[in-house]
């Protein structure tokens, strides 16, 4: 048998292994945490790359819109000038980002940006104009509603018609510019937060599951009954 010594060793040796293999692992995972940290500035620091072509600039403004495609609601533009310096982790296309990322992002980006404007075409003026037409009023709005002049605007794959200043449209630019990607969030998250109201008042169409698109869900409800007052009626011909 152990003698009373050679247990209280034994027990010593024992957690002094655990402690380390504790340790290890510790260790292992917060080399994997500052691996991943380090992947995510690099990433970060990719989206900046035409921020930095055109640093010659001093406001460098970033636009995008939310809601050309769904059947009911507006349609949101955002327009962001961020200091040439800001770099914001774990922002990308809103699309890419879930949700309860695209609203700690849509609270932050307002903190860090130098101004940010956001412009609304409603499904009225939709319906008067054409998407499009009402898509560019939209991001006209949200450049005026800056509190600078930008002084070149980097737009998600289209030149708005109406605005003096230079243009670079960006194809898929909302995944290439971190100007234009935190213009979508915020144009996709002030659209989703309408949508998200409507739905309170009109509940049998799931806005705030589909924000408008067009879903099985949302088609049959029209069928079911008819179109609501925000309705693009240009869209819905062929579901009434």
């Amino acid at each position: 048998m152990l003698s009373s010594t050679n247990k209280l060793l034994n027990y010593i040796e024992i957690t002094e292994w655990e402690y380390r293999i504790d340790m290890t692992k510790k260790e292992e995972a917060e080399q994997k945490r500052q691996l991943k940290l380090q992947a995510e500035m690099e990433r970060v620091e990719a989206l900046c790359q035409f921020e930095k072509e055109y640093s010659m600039f001093q406001y460098i403004c970033g636009i995008d819109e939310a809601g050309r495609g769904p059947l009911a609601g507006p349609v949101v533009a955002g327009a962001v000038v961020l200091p040439k310096d800001c770099r914001i982790l774990y922002i990308n296309d809103s699309k890419k980002l879930s949700e309860k990322r695209r609203e700690e992002l849509f609270r932050l980006i307002p903190q860090e940006a130098i101004s940010f404007g956001v412009g609304i075409a409603t499904h009225e003026r939709i319906d008067e104009i054409n998407i499009l037409q009402a898509t560019y009023e939209a991001m006209r709005q949200a450049v005026q509603n800056l509190s600078c002049v930008p002084d070149i605007l980097l737009n998600d794959a289209v030149t708005i018609p109406g605005l003096a200043m230079q243009q670079i449209p960006i194809i898929k630019g909302d995944a290439k510019s971190i100007s234009i990607a935190a213009a979508s969030i915020m144009a996709k998250v002030t659209r989703d937060h309408f949508m998200e109201e409507m739905d309170a008042k009109y509940p049998e169409y799931g806005f705030a599951k589909h924000k408008g698109y067009g879903t099985k869900q949302h088609i049959d409800a029209i069928k079911e009954y008819g179109p609501c007052p925000i309705h693009r009626k240009t869209f819905i011909k062929n579901f009434i």
